[in-house]
């Protein structure tokens, strides 16, 4: 059981790494569809994104509360 747990303990900060690459890529490959559509989307497209990021604070901050 310890060798199973320092084996995850090494493999988190791999998968971290990962998905942030994933979500990274995910970003400019929508980034630069949204600037391709011209100026008329960017206002939503910003009021999406800001409505994401609140929830995503108010998650966090949930979860390091409880």
């Amino acid at each position: 059981m310890l060798a199973a747990d320092a084996l995850f303990g090494l493999l988190m900060p791999l998968t971290q790494v990962i998905i942030g690459v994933l979500v990274l890529a995910a970003v400019v490959v929508s980034v630069h569809r949204l600037v391709q559509r011209g100026p008329t989307r960017m206002g939503g497209a910003m009021l999406l994104i800001g409505g994401a990021l609140v929830c995503v604070a108010v998650l966090s901050y949930l979860v390091q509360t409880f």
